[in-house]
């Protein structure tokens, strides 16, 4: 270890030197600087065509990299008064390299992406910027257009609700910014068209994920899901809900760590009986194969009274159960839990019951980001799951140095015997920042303990506290802004507002959008100065105070995300200190912590009303977040594994989905079709070898009359001298092809292109939809034959293969079997796709966190004209979508 750390002194990480690698590029861009200054704005962005020109006669986007960086500079200093610092550079050649930059809160990260972005656009394939939330896709897209325009590329911003024509338009741009799940639901989306014209996206080449650990890792647990209605059930989830105050302690088990809840045998005894009274169940017990569905409808009603507590991990509003984010406290209005838990709570809370969904599409996160030809990520915080990037996404992580030395201190955390004691501690410690004007920034894990909270501080004299969290999430981004005004006190459930920094003194952008509002010319330079010399005396005051000051109520399982609320503090080489409060009756502490920390905090002294600030109790900790991180990754590695399987398959139904968009003429795949299906029938009627008389004539009768749609007498082709299976194969393949040129002349070759490959497609997605269905099915019971000693992964590999097989065989008889016997009386309409529902589930909830009311009322739309846009939003023409014969 001491040869590692001497190695380490004299020649540097392994990061430093990589860091240092980019540092005679930043000394070339620095060279450029006065020559690029000395152009006029014309000359400058006529650069962006010559960059285009010179990639297209051979150079590489590294032989551009330098003028290129050295003219984004130059353009972001004219179009927004900002110049790219040197280790700026450094991140945005870090994304260039498709790597994750990994840049502390304040450093700028939205300005780097405008110097890879700018690069990428060059080779005009598009380049896409991910965040986290549509207000910081809107907000990033208009700020840094600024530059972009300026330089003459396009931007365009994809966010929830716009229609089909906007999306088009928004990805034709030369950058488009949006969120996670818009990229992926419209990747799926497009891949349940019907016509090339129809889909939005135009190929996967280059992106950049903002707060890359967020999506790539917190939300990659699983799948993004396109769902449509099925049965409706809510009359049963009503009755199971009345049924379980009747459950006591004693007849169900939770296990906090899995959130998961099951019955006893004691409680399975309990409930069959009131069951059999309710006639709720057939057969013998409650685990018979008839009472499936009931035994889904008990377990989602326990998880929901016993593990879900309303205004923590959902609110109640407008007669609508509303999710609020484990993560950052948000409501997330429109989005839904899976599995039958989001019914079983409006059960329980008396609110009305929507439909549960089957799935139409789905694909993880990783496979959707792995699409790109170049990925890169930026973040704060990414070094505690860079084995994680470099084996999924084959991403390495490189920590770009800050501008200024980080002056923040962060003390060891203080551990209390009781929240209560916790609790009060930290009212104190808040109460006698607030007089001497040093500004607070208090984390907790939900509403309820924020609201709580603030309480306990204006008990104790603390004024002006303000609450960020899922009630007014709409003004959070202005509410962190002024976090750093001096004695200002924000509680903010865990990272709200993520995205916005927190300046001390205040954020002078935000407060010229609300206090210049209106104001013109000299008026408005005036007003400028002003808010400019109100915030730099304000943000004195803050910082002889101390800096910001930001107290955690609680660890997170995950270390990153404690970091990114310490992180809040200290930006540009501000002052700060961070400091964590703690108690025995914390989630982390109660259920990952070590048994012993108990007895440890006793040998070390720890008293009622005492709190230990000790180094081995900071350090235990972080080995128990350790241990979640890691288990957490398994279950992210788990699912990749049982989705690699689909993937591959969904690959290939993808790819020959957009052959046959592409192809105008599938007569040929239908010839080959039919032949195959002629064959097929003829094998399970015709034993190998048989003689004539030994064929099942009937059953070949009757199978070329339901698939084929053709009346032959094989009998009498059995007692002719000398015939063959070739024989009666051919005769067959020729009765069948005639009667389909028959049918082809009957209503044109044009017409019955046009009805075979609509068949072809939807016969296509309706089998693919089965199969996803059978699959997510498979993979939940497939573990159990790991009992028989069998691995559980090859079984679903070997199944899954097999049920694909079928999949494609059962597409030739469907399609034939349709083409066969289709009658058309007019014009074929153009296919619908069928009504969709967007989610994903949140990571560690099993929560829905996608998707938006669809509550549409056709009485209040009026008349519509035949050729108007769909009021429903689709983005369809009227006819072609509600106003369908």
């Amino acid at each position: 270890m001491a040869l590692a750390a001497l190695a380490k002194k004299i020649f540097g990480s392994a990061n430093d030197r990589q860091v240092k690698k980019y540092q005679p590029l930043v000394d070339a861009i620095n060279a450029m600087e006065p020559e690029i200054a000395a152009l006029s704005d014309d000359e400058l962005r006529a650069k962006t065509e010559q960059f285009k020109q010179e990639y297209k006669d051979g150079k590489t986007l590294k032989d551009l990299l330098v003028p290129a960086f050295a003219v984004v500079r130059e353009g972001a200093k004219r179009a927004l008064g900002q110049r790219h610092y040197d280790v700026q550079l450094i991140g945005g050649m870090v994304l260039n390299d498709n790597a994750i930059a990994e840049m502390r809160t304040g450093e700028g990260k939205t300005l780097v992406a405008t110097l890879a972005v700018y690069l990428n656009a060059i080779a005009e394939k598009g380049v896409h910027v991910v965040t986290v939330n549509d207000y910081l896709a809107k907000r990033d897209a208009e700020w840094m257009n600024q530059v972009y325009s300026f330089l003459g590329l396009t931007t365009g911003v994809i966010i929830h609700g716009i229609s089909e024509d906007q999306r088009r338009a928004a990805y034709q741009a030369d950058v488009t910014y949006g969120t996670n799940n818009e990229f992926g639901f419209d990747y799926l989306r497009d891949n349940m068209k019907y016509s090339r014209e129809q889909m939005v996206q135009r190929g996967h080449n280059f992106a950049i994920v903002d707060e890359v650990d967020s999506i790539l890792i917190d939300e990659a647990r699983t799948p993004l899901i396109i769902s449509g209605p099925s049965e409706d059930r809510s009359d049963l989830y009503v009755k199971i809900n009345a049924l379980i105050p009747l459950v006591e302690e004693g007849d169900y088990e939770l296990d906090e760590k899995q959130r998961s809840a099951t019955f006893t045998d004691q409680g399975i005894e309990k409930l069959e009986e009131v069951l059999r009274k309710e006639e709720l169940i057939k057969g013998e017990g409650l685990y018979d194969v008839e009472n499936v569905s009931v035994v889904h409808h008990l377990n989602a009603a326990l998880r929901a009274h016993k593990l879900f507590t309303r205004d923590k991990d959902y609110i109640v509003r407008n007669n609508e159960v509303v999710i609020v984010d484990e993560f950052t406290g948000r409501m997330m209005p429109g989005r839904r839990f899976s599995e039958g838990l989001h019914q079983a709570l409006e059960a329980k809370e008396g609110a009305e019951i929507q439909p549960e969904n089957q799935t139409l599409a789905s694909i993880t996160f990783q496979n959707y980001f792995r699409l790109y030809d170049k990925l890169a990520g930026m973040t704060g915080t990414a070094s505690t799951e860079a084995e994680e990037f470099a084996d999924i996404y084959k991403l390495n992580v490189v920590t770009v140095p800050t501008n200024r030395p980080t002056a923040r201190i962060d003390e060891e955390d203080e551990v209390y015997r009781t929240q209560e004691e916790k609790y009060e501690a930290i009212a104190k410690e808040v109460a006698a920042c607030q007089p001497k004007g040093q500004p607070v920034l208090v984390g907790t894990t939900s509403i309820e303990k924020s609201e709580q909270l603030a309480k306990m501080l204006e008990k104790e004299g603390v004024k002006d506290v303000k609450v960020l969290n899922a009630r007014q999430h709409e003004q959070e981004a202005h509410i962190i802004a002024n976090a750093g005004m001096p004695g200002a006190v924000t509680i903010a459930t865990n990272m709200a507002g993520r995205g916005t920094d927190i300046q001390l003194g205040g954020n002078l952008e935000m407060r010229v959008d609300l206090e210049c509002d209106g104001l013109e010319g000299e008026e408005r330079e005036k007003k400028i100065e002003a808010i400019k010399a109100e915030i730099e005396e304000n943000k004195q005051k803050s910082l002889a105070a101390g800096g910001l000051y930001v107290v955690g109520t609680e660890r997170h399982e995950s270390r990153r995300i404690d970091n990114q609320l310490r992180g809040r503090s200290g930006r540009q080489g501000d002052p700060g200190r961070s400091k964590f409060y703690l108690s025995l009756q914390d989630d982390l502490m109660r259920i990952f912590a070590p048994e012993r920390m108990e007895s440890m905090l006793t040998k070390l002294g720890l008293e009622d009303g005492e709190a230990i600030s000790h180094p081995w109790v900071s350090s235990a900790l972080e080995r128990s977040q350790s241990k979640v991180e890691a288990r957490n990754f398994d279950i992210r590695k788990n699912i990749l594994k049982y989705d690699d399987v689909m993937n591959d398959q969904r690959k290939v139904i993808f790819e020959q989905r957009l052959e046959l968009m592409d192809d105008d003429n599938v007569s040929e795949t239908i010839t080959e079709m039919r032949h195959d299906v002629v064959e097929d029938i003829i094998q399970r009627f015709v034993p190998e070898r048989a003689y004539p008389e030994q064929w099942n004539t009937e059953g070949l009768n009757e199978a070329a009359k339901t698939y084929l749609n053709i009346e032959v007498h094989t009998d009498k082709w059995a007692e002719e001298e000398g015939i063959d299976v070739a024989e009666v194969t051919e005769r067959l393949t020729k009765v069948a092809d005639e009667a389909a040129a028959a049918k082809a002349a009957q209503y044109t070759p044009d017409v019955m292109r046009q009805i075979e490959k609509q068949f072809l497609l939807q016969s296509l997605d309706g089998l693919w939809r089965e199969h996803l269905v059978t699959l997510d099915h498979l993979s939940k019971v497939v573990g159990w034959r790991a009992i028989a000693q069998r691995d559980p992964l090859n079984e679903y590999k070997q199944e899954a293969y097999e049920l694909f097989q079928g999949l494609l065989d059962r597409l030739r008889e469907l399609v034939i079997t349709q083409i066969s016997h289709v009658q058309i009386e007019m014009r074929p309409p153009e296919p619908e796709m069928p009504q969709m529902q967007e989610s994903h589930i949140n990571p560690q909830t099993g929560r829905n966190e996608v998707g938006e009311d669809s509550d549409l009322n056709m009485e209040n739309w009026g008349k519509v004209r035949r050729n108007d846009p769909c009021p429903c939003g689709s983005g369809k023409k009227y006819k072609h979508c509600h106003g369908a014969y």
